[in-house]
This record gives C-alpha cells, structure tokens and sequence, in this order.
C-alpha cells in the first residue's frame, strides 16, 4: 500500500507544480514585454574614410565628423534592437600621399553621408545590475553620398556628372554610371554606463562596409584621352588626372576596383530610457527587474 500513496503523493505536487507554472508563464509574460525600455538619443563623434585616395586604411589627416540621432529597444537586458540616422563628412585626398606616383596623380575627394540603419546589439552584462557592458552590433544600412572636389579657386566641382573614367560610353559597356544610394553594413563595438536610471552615455567604434567603389570618383583604370575629350569635354579629362605631365595612357590604373569603399563613425552617445514601470502612470518610471510572482 505504501508504493501507490507515493505514486498518489508525487501525483498531487507534480499538478501542484504545473499550475503554478502555467500561472507564472501567463502573468510573467506580459509583464516581460510590458518591462521593457524604449531608448532615445543622439550620437556626436568622427568619420573617416578607407579608399582608393587614403594611404592608410584610415587616414586620420582626413577625420570630418559625424552626427545622428536614434531610437532602440532593449528586448531583453541582452538584446537591444535599434534605427538610426547618421549626418557626416568623409574626404581624401592624394596630396599627402607619400607615394610619388599617388601624389602626382593629385586627386581629392569630400562628400556627405546620410546613412539610416537597423542593428541589434548584444549587451555581456545587464546593464541594470553591473551598471555598464560592453556590446557589439550589427545590422544593415542605406546610405546616400555624393563625391564633389574643388577648383583652383575653390569653387565646388560635382564629380559624378563629369564621367572621369567614362561612365556611359560604348567604349567601356562595363563602366555605367554608379548610383548615389547604396547598402552598407553597419557592425562594430562599444561600452555603455548606465548614468542615471534613465541615462545611458556610451562610446562606440562601428564600421560600415558598402558595396560601391565610387565614394571618391575612383574606382578602375583611366579612360582614352581622345575618348573622353570627344564625349564629355576639356572638363572631364581636366578632372579625370590632375597631375603633372601628360595624361596617363588607357587602362593605366587610376584606382584600385578590388575592393569596394569603407567609412568609419566612432564617437559618444546619449540616450533616454523610458518605459519598464508597473503601472499604467508610471510609463516613464524605473524598469523592475522582474515583476513575476515568486512561490
């Protein structure tokens, strides 16, 4: 008799024990999602650019700046989801190149970028227990630019409608003209402290990897002279080389079509958090760590 008062006894607390489960699973996720923080803020720092016009793979002479604004979801302490719009300025320039040839060929570039992302990031700690964590991020992007250069005089010169490397031109089928908008993909990492309850500072270094060549106008080897005279005019050839000596014969390397461009953001943020409270007045109150029944 004893053997099935056990079976009868585990019965009982293994029901017990289901109904307290469900009960929590029911009441806990809702507060789960209710808990969560919305995050807005602003980031302000510096861009560079990585190309066929920087001598190194970041060419720190040429640092312009970057600003943005942004909106996030912490998911869960481990999981936060953002978008974002960035504002910046990238250029380069052969001038201070330390290859006689680079410098000859006397090149520059600048340009805006007007990027909007979506990422996630993936936070080590929990921000609310450590009060900091590091994090990396990744995602994808749309972005929009536009290489200009200067004159002699300094007026601004639109390089795009120029077709330097003879864009458009049966000579060259395989050169049409490059789009204005493109992909990129944001990754990167940074470290965020929480300052206040509501109050997140961080600084991050994020890489974007594009999928055009043409940030600076240069991307493959140099049109006909003749060619390019015939077409498009004095203009074009006078901004297709503008180093010393005469025009570099066809197909002679102008940039370098291996790889696509890059540009960098590194900098500071500040975010709002708001959200996680418990009750239907206190949206914009401290988040609980878990409001779920304990038994």
């Amino acid at each position: 008799m004893l053997m099935p008062n056990l079976i009868a006894l585990r019965n009982h607390f293994m029901r017990i024990i289901s109904r307290k489960v469900l009960v929590t699973l029911f009441v806990c996720l809702p507060f789960a999602v209710f808990g969560q923080y919305w995050q807005v803020g602003g980031a302000l720092g510096i861009s560079n650019y990585s190309g066929d016009l920087s001598q190194s793979r970041v060419d720190m002479r040429y640092t312009r700046y970057h600003i943005g604004l942004f909106v996030k979801r912490d998911l869960t302490p481990h999981v936060t989801l953002g978008a974002g719009f960035t504002y910046a300025r990238i250029a380069g320039a052969d001038s201070t190149n330390k290859q006689i040839d680079l410098r000859n060929r006397n090149l520059s570039f600048r340009s805006p970028i007007m990027e909007g992302h979506i990422r996630l990031e993936l936070n080590l700690f929990d921000i609310d227990d450590k009060g900091w964590t590091p994090y990396v991020f990744g995602g994808v992007g749309v972005f929009n630019f536009y290489p200009t250069t200067r004159d002699a005089n300094g007026d601004v010169i639109k390089l795009r409608g120029l077709n330097t490397e003879g864009q458009g031109l049966p000579q060259y089928p395989d050169r049409k003209q490059y789009n204005l908008t493109s992909v990129s993909i944001p990754f990167g990492a940074g470290v965020k402290f929480l300052v206040r309850d509501n109050l997140v500072a961080g600084f991050e270094i994020g890489l974007r990897k594009t999928f055009s060549d043409y940030l600076d106008d240069v991307s493959k080897g140099y049109a006909d002279y003749n060619t390019l005279l015939a077409a498009y005019g004095q203009k074009t050839v006078s901004y297709a080389y503008r180093g010393p000596g005469a025009y570099p014969e066809e197909g002679f390397p102008r940039g370098s079509q291996k790889y696509d461009d890059w540009y960098v953001f590194t900098g500071f943020t500040l975010a709002y958090r708001f959200g996680g409270g418990s009750g239907p007045y206190n949206h914009w109150g401290k988040q609980k760590v878990s409001n779920c029944p304990k038994f």
